[in-house]
């Protein structure tokens, strides 16, 4: 998204073109990246291995440079991490101040998400920069980049191209990325697609795979913007699903919301990135020229739009679903979540309605866990799912998303929300929680009922 662009114009070119099916080989992986924030499977996680999911908004920084409070007011709302308007000095900026910007991110307690936006739309857009201008920009900024390798990310470009032959977005893309390691940078790249970000085309789901084979540290998340292209779930879920198919890691760096019929779908957006622990960053703060998409008017976190409230407040919004980063509150797993204990599947009854549940400890800390459920439909389809278990070294559940937990003592009982209960056959769906323990913290025997 751009100040000056509007992203309601893409919806002609239709839906249909991001059904298309594309096969891609995926290719074998080296060791992942350990410096700072990077990507363990397609997960993103911090240098201690916790993963990290971002739950935030983009604030329109370069245009509004004296809103320095709004980072203390995104921060207040919930969430966990905010991307930051640049400019390089192409079309706006240049941004100097990096270095304040970081520092206000890591005062708030926010991982810092840093995009050059002059990119945007490059190609068709004929004032835009490009890729390689973009890294030029991030090598002027590099000292005040190198060693916030825990805090910050770096976007190379929004938006980079536009509709006006999309397929360069591959070739510029890689020789961006391997242009930043060369210069030194060891951060976590995100990666915007082409077609104003919303990837119509599949380019970026395509060529994905050529884009990550070229950096030599395979420490990129990719990010897709959906706008009015993305009105139907359906569009949504077959873009993620072809992500998850390729194993590729995928967020979504900017959406909408459904303002009319016509708009983004930003419930399946919402729900289905909470259901597949999924990054999302919505559009935007404030100080947009189409002011329906502010989410606080005026910069004025007491004045919060429809969307504002949405995104804050709702159902699978940023405050009930934001984890701050464990860097900032000293939490440090002792193990890796691949050498955690695993319960192996609950046994389904025979014949009718039937679930399995999986249970996985994702990190552990002193006194501390992050628990992961995973339950899966039977081979017929479910309409609702209850887990059930007791633990035997005295943990307790003190959060929990994607499920509604309940405890009794030892017992504990899951059970399905709105929106993943509904399964089909083979189906899964995984819920998670933050336990304490003391001594012991093995694995329970899970229990599985479905409806």
């Amino acid at each position: 998204m751009q100040r000056y662009f509007n992203p309601r114009r893409l919806a002609a070119f239709g839906v249909a073109v991001l059904a298309a099916a594309t096969s891609i080989v995926l290719l074998a992986r080296p060791a992942d990246a350990a410096v700072g924030l990077h990507i363990s499977g397609t997960n993103i996680v911090e240098a201690n291995g916790q993963t990290f999911v971002m739950r935030g908004v983009n604030h329109p920084h370069v245009w509004f440079t004296g809103q320095t409070s709004s980072f203390a007011n995104i921060k207040a709302l919930g969430a966990n991490t905010v991307r930051v308007v640049l400019g390089s000095g192409k079309r706006w900026g240049p941004s100097t101040d990096v270095g304040n910007v970081i520092t206000l991110c890591k005062q708030n307690k926010l991982i810092c998400v840093l995009e050059v936006h002059d990119t945007t739309g490059y190609g068709e857009e004929g004032a835009a920069a490009s890729l390689d201008e973009a890294v030029n920009y991030w090598i002027s900024q590099k000292s005040a980049l190198v060693g916030q390798e825990n805090y910050v990310v770096i976007n190379i470009g929004n938006e980079p191209i536009g509709n006006t032959n999309p397929g360069q977005w591959t070739a510029a893309t890689a020789a961006a990325v391997q242009k930043m390691r060369t210069n030194g940078f060891d951060h976590l790249l995100m990666i915007d697609a082409p077609n104003w970000g919303q990837d119509w085309t599949n380019t970026m789901r395509s060529t994905a795979q050529t884009v990550w084979n070229a950096d030599s540290q395979r420490n990129l998340v990719f990010s897709i913007h959906m706008y009015a292209v993305y009105n139907t779930a359906s569009a949504i879920t077959s873009y993620l699903d072809a992500f998850r198919s390729m194993g590729l890691p995928l967020l979504v760096g900017e959406f909408g919301w459904r303002f009319n019929s016509g708009e983004v779908d930003h419930e399946t957006i919402l729900s289905e990135a909470n259901a597949r622990g999924m990054g999302y960053l919505g559009w935007s703060w404030s100080g947009n020229t189409d002011p329906i998409l502010d989410m606080a008017l005026n910069f004025d976190p007491n004045q919060l739009t429809t969307w504002g409230q949405r995104i804050f407040n709702g159902a699978n919004g940023i405050k009930a679903t934001a984890k701050e980063a464990t860097i900032y509150n000293g939490v440090t797993p002792t193990t890796p979540a691949t050498t955690m204990p695993t319960t192996p599947p609950t046994s389904p009854p025979p014949g009718g309605k039937a679930c399995t549940a999986t249970y996985s400890i994702l990190g552990q800390w002193p006194g501390g866990f992050q628990g992961d459920v995973r339950v899966t439909a039977g081979s017929s389809a479910i309409t609702g799912w209850t887990v059930t278990w007791t633990f035997g070294n005295g943990q307790t559940v003190s959060q929990a998303w994607n499920a509604t937990v309940t405890s009794s003592g030892s017992s504990v009982t899951a059970r399905n929300v709105g929106y993943n209960g509904s399964l089909g056959a083979g189906g899964s769906a995984n819920f998670g929680f933050i336990g304490a323990w003391n001594g012991t913290n093995s694995a329970p025997t899970l229990s599985c009922t479905a409806t």
